[in-house]
C-alpha cells in the first residue's frame, strides 16, 4: 500500500472515530436540555455535587454544545479534543464503582466508557492528521 492510500485510510478512520465520539456526547448534550432533571441525577450521584438547576443545566448544555461542535468540525483541536478527552476521562473514572460489580444492574454498560476514551486519546494524540471535513482540512 502507497503512502497517499494510507493517509486516506488514516483520515477516514479518524473522521469514523470523531463522528462516533460526537454522537455520544452530542446526545449526552441533548439530554441536558431535554432531561435537566437526568443532568442535576448524574452530578450528584458521580459527581457530589447537590442542587443543579434546571437552568444550569441548560447553562452546561449550551456550553457543551458549543464545544462538541467545535469537536466535531475540528476547531481548535488541542482545545476541543483535550477538552473532551479531560470530560470524559472524569465521567469514566468517577464511576469506578460500576466496574467493580460488572454484572449489576446496567453496570455493564458503563465498560463502553473506556474503548470511548481510548478513541478520544487517539484523536487528540493524531489531531493533526484528522483533517477531512474540518476547518483547518479546508484548503
Amino acid at each position: 500500500m502507497d503512502v497517499l492510500e494510507e493517509k486516506k485510510k488514516l483520515k477516514l478512520s479518524l473522521l469514523s472515530l470523531r463522528l462516533g465520539v460526537f454522537i455520544v456526547f452530542f446526545m449526552w448534550t441533548i439530554d441536558k436540555f431535554i432531561n435537566p432533571s437526568h443532568t442535576a441525577g448524574v452530578f450528584k450521584r458521580f459527581y457530589l455535587i447537590e442542587g443543579l438547576g434546571q437552568n444550569v443545566a441548560y447553562v452546561l448544555g449550551a456550553l457543551q454544545l458549543l464545544l462538541v461542535l467545535g469537536f466535531l468540525f475540528g476547531i481548535k483541536k488541542r482545545l476541543t479534543y483535550g477538552t473532551i478527552f479531560v470530560l470524559h476521562a472524569i465521567s469514566t473514572f468517577s464511576t469506578w464503582e460500576k466496574y467493580l460489580d460488572p454484572w449489576g444492574p446496567r453496570n455493564l454498560l458503563f465498560f463502553a466508557a473506556i474503548p470511548m476514551l481510548a478513541a478520544i486519546f487517539a484523536l487528540y494524540n493524531l489531531r493533526d492528521s484528522d483533517t477531512l471535513f474540518t476547518f483547518k482540512g479546508r484548503k
